[in-house]
C-alpha cells in the first residue's frame, strides 16, 4: 500500500551544520517526525557545501516517514559569496556596496539553473543581475 502524503514544509539551513535546535527541532516536532534523522541525513548530503544558507523542502507521510530536497542557495547568498561583502545596501538605489561581473553571474546561473524558471542562460543571467541591482549591487557588462 501507498503512503499517503500528509505535507509539506520548507526549511533553510546551513548547510552540514543543522542542529536540533529551532528550526528544525519544532518543525518536525509538531509534526511527530525524526528530526534527528533528518539532521544526520541532511547534514551528510550537505557536507561539502560548507555553511551556505540551503532551501529544502520536506515532504512528510502518513507513516510518519519523510523525504526532503535539497535546493539551490538563494541568488542574494550567492552573489554576496562571489563578490565578498558581508551584506547587501540597505538603500540600494543610493548606495552601492560592490560589484559583480558578468561572468560571475554566469557562474552563479549555471547553480541556480535547475531551481529557476527560466529557458535560456540569457535570462538565468538577467534575473540574477535585477536580483544583484535590488541589492544595491552593480553589474558589469
Amino acid at each position: 500500500m501507498a503512503k499517503k502524503l500528509l505535507g509539506t514544509f520548507k526549511l533553510q539551513i546551513s548547510a552540514g551544520q543543522a542542529t536540533m535546535a529551532p528550526p528544525v527541532g519544532p518543525a518536525f516536532g509538531q509534526r511527530g517526525l525524526n528530526g534527528m534523522e533528518f539532521v544526520k541525513q541532511f547534514n551528510a548530503k550537505t557536507q561539502k557545501d560548507g555553511g551556505i544558507l540551503t532551501p529544502v523542502l520536506v515532504s512528510f507521510y502518513s507513516d510518519k516517514t519523510f523525504t526532503f530536497v535539497v535546493k539551490s542557495p538563494p541568488a542574494a547568498v550567492l552573489i554576496i559569496k562571489a563578490i565578498s561583502i558581508p551584506k547587501g545596501s540597505a538603500e540600494p538605489n543610493r548606495n552601492k556596496v560592490g560589484t559583480v561581473s558578468r561572468a560571475q553571474l554566469e557562474e552563479i546561473a549555471k547553480v541556480k539553473m535547475g531551481d529557476l524558471n527560466c529557458d535560456t542562460m540569457e535570462s538565468a543571467i538577467s534575473m540574477l543581475a535585477g536580483t544583484a541591482r535590488s541589492m544595491g549591487v552593480t553589474v558589469e557588462g
